[in-house]
């Protein structure tokens, strides 16, 4: 994946339906001071972390396809997607891989994170909402399985009355966190799928290949997987799809514009193929943010008129937008 800074934008895509559902994210306005019982290599470069509370209260509730917001010893906040199991309060896992052509904030989980650090979380939220179904394809590529993880956990606990299976892309088996934990589970359902063995790339009707009839998609991974799949399905008629990225996309026919940030005092020029994110940041670098493509919220902004703008996605060509920044 090109960059994992953020927790991906996630989103419901029904194939044959036009226009995009954007699931609501449910916003937890309290911070969660937690230590750092474990640090665990998973795979080549994959470090998980499972985090626990200092008083050993329960943790709050939360479900699969959920976040964190984790604030890391130089103050960036990134987003991790929970990784175990959301039936046991006492921990939070998340897994993280090392992105050393990132913006640091793989490389500080790396680097400066221990067993016995104490972190400070936000959250959990979840963008990517895990949706009751009779069936289930669940795609994931790398570090994507993060989120499917817990969702095949739960269709696999139901017993007999889903039908589910899962496809497991990565480079190789040695990059591919949390193998040991999805074979123990039916290995009649579970495709692992490694570049090396298999050949690259995966098509998308590679990828669906014995996909349960009418079943809902749940695909977390680089844009390509999810381009392909996406075509694939493109002909399929209520084909319920829910993906999540990690990269972000390009910006098309960007045209240039300033930006007023009215209680810093400054404007700053936001040239035709950067975000007002990406210029905002360099002026305050603490300024809260998650999946830049205007999904899920994090990043709005209110407007001296009161308006709420997602900076991640906002534009105001040839003339100047004004925020209460």
């Amino acid at each position: 994946m090109a960059s994992l800074t953020g927790i991906a934008a996630a989103y419901r895509w029904v194939s044959g339906v036009s226009g995009r559902y954007r699931p609501p994210v449910t916003e937890f306005d309290r911070d969660l001071v937690l230590r750092i019982e474990a640090a665990r290599t998973e795979a080549e470069g994959v470090v998980s972390l499972r985090l626990v509370p200092l008083d050993q209260a329960p943790l709050p509730v939360w479900r699969p396809g959920a976040h964190l917001d984790l604030r890391l010893p130089s103050g960036r906040v990134r987003q991790y997607s929970l990784c175990g199991d959301p039936e046991d309060r006492t921990y939070y896992r998340i897994a993280v891989r090392r992105i050393p052509t990132g913006e640091g904030g793989s490389l500080e989980v790396h680097e400066k994170l221990r067993a016995g650090s104490v972190v400070t979380v936000r959250g959990p939220r979840n963008a990517f909402p895990f949706v009751a179904s009779p069936r289930y394809l669940f795609v994931a590529g790398g570090i994507g399985i993060t989120p499917i993880l817990p969702m095949v956990r739960r269709a696999a606990a139901t017993g007999s009355g889903v039908d589910w299976r899962l496809v497991y892309t990565g480079r190789d088996r040695a990059s591919m966190p949390f193998l040991a934990e999805l074979e123990a589970l039916d290995t009649d359902r579970v495709w692992i799928r490694p570049d090396d063995e298999f050949g690259i790339p995966a098509s998308g009707s590679e990828l669906l290949e014995g996909m349960p009839e009418g079943a809902s998609v749940y695909c977390c991974g680089p844009v390509p997987m999810i381009t392909g799949i996406r075509l694939d399905l493109a002909s399929s008629t209520g084909q319920a799809v829910y993906l999540e990225r990690f990269s972000t996309p390009p910006i098309v026919n960007g045209k240039p514009f300033q930006l007023e940030l009215r209680r810093t005092g400054v404007t700053l020029d936001v040239p035709a193929d950067r975000s007002a994110l990406d210029v905002v940041r360099e002026a305050l670098p603490d300024v809260a943010y998650s999946c830049r493509q205007g999904f899920c919220g994090t990043c709005a902004v209110r407007t001296p008129a009161g308006e709420s703008v997602r900076i991640c996605v906002a534009r105001e060509p040839g003339g100047t937008l004004v925020l209460n920044l």
